[in-house]
């Protein structure tokens, strides 16, 4: 339910998790939505008259690609510089996340998670795309919220593995600094570009797009040991044919393992030394990428190294990040919020 502010008027708190590949919404009403991060234009006339519609976003966007000016606008979890139709489109994503949670026209204030890097850097395009949708918006990142909401807010390290970035936060029972997060660029889309090319090395006469492989790796991940093979379909000269892709698969996400390991390791020897052993017992990993079957067992495997500790897999990484910025906006007091102007 919306709550009511000072001046009578009804506030709809909001968490809005941002992604390159999906964005959620979750909202104090109790509504809650996931979309893919697309956006498309008709790209003609002729496009138009088919779709009937000026733009389309989420699953929506993708089936209809072939008609489509697409566009994903969020690129290693930052809006796209330097393209003013990608701008546009992270103001068409926000703007239909917002309308499906809020019903009854009330005031929005909403908290918005990015990327550690992005609070540095992307800010202000935010603050543009966001102008005129909500009343007051708060920036956190991502790992921040993800810890929020599910309360590991002391002596913890929340890992969110996504489609643009790998995000690190510990927390020390406050606001995390630029010390305690950290920003890798190795995640979801980096596994789709190299099992992209391990299976065309492979399979060089196989006709396959970007967005089958994304299905692959999202139906089929695993690192370690294969339960069995992975087989999948693509076309070979015109015929369907059934590709084993299970050696390329584990290379493509075992990719993840060194960058990831090494980073979880180096927030963890910073914490102070008598806290270490508390935080290796906390470790949480999140996001679409940390459903990577067996990643969370290599991720704990690797603290053996110095200690041992233990690695959680979030239950719910689709809502995760947006039900913890909705828990923050639910919590945080006025002095917290920033006000925009339409």
């Amino acid at each position: 339910m919306s709550e009511s502010g000072d001046g009578g008027d009804a506030i709809l708190n909001v968490g809005v998790d941002l992604g390159t590949s999906r964005s959620s919404v979750s909202a104090s009403n109790g509504e809650r939505h996931v979309v893919r991060s697309y956006v498309g234009w008709p790209a003609d006339m002729v496009a138009r008259k088919v779709l009937q519609r000026d733009v389309l976003i989420g699953d929506d966007a993708l089936e209809n690609r072939i008609m489509l000016d697409l566009h994903r606008p969020l690129e290693r979890g930052l809006i796209k510089e330097g393209s003013e139709k990608d701008a546009e489109a992270v103001r068409e994503l926000l703007s239909h996340l917002i309308s499906l949670v809020n019903n009854d026209d009330a005031r929005v204030r909403a908290v918005v998670g990015v990327p550690a890097e992005a609070l540095r850097v992307n800010r202000q395009q935010l603050r543009n795309a966001m102008s005129g949708l909500i009343d007051q918006l708060m920036i956190v990142s991502e790992p921040f919220a993800v810890a929020y909401g599910l309360e590991a807010l002391l002596h913890a390290l929340v890992i969110d593995i996504g489609a643009g970035t790998t995000d690190f936060c510990v927390m020390n029972g406050r606001y995390p600094t630029e010390e305690d997060q950290r920003t890798l660029t190795q995640a979801g889309d980096s596994v789709d570009e190299q099992l992209n090319q391990l299976v065309a090395a492979r399979y060089p006469e196989a006709n396959f797009s970007s967005h089958m492989v994304r299905e692959w790796k999202e139906k089929h991940s695993f690192v370690g040991e294969p339960k069995g093979s992975v087989e999948v379909e693509a076309p070979v000269r015109g015929v369907p044919t059934q590709l084993d892709i299970t050696d390329e698969m584990r290379q493509a996400c075992e990719s993840l393992l060194p960058p990831v390991t090494e980073m979880m390791i180096d927030l963890i020897s910073r914490v102070q030394p008598e806290y270490q052993a508390k935080v290796r017992q906390n470790v949480l990993l999140s996001g679409g990428s940390g459903l990577i079957r067996g990643l969370g067992a290599a991720l704990q495997e690797a603290l053996k190294e110095i200690g041992g500790g233990q690695v959680r897999v979030v239950k719910d990484p689709i809502y995760v990040g947006s039900d913890g910025g909705l828990a923050l906006a639910t919590d945080a007091p006025d002095s917290d919020w920033e006000k925009l102007s339409a």
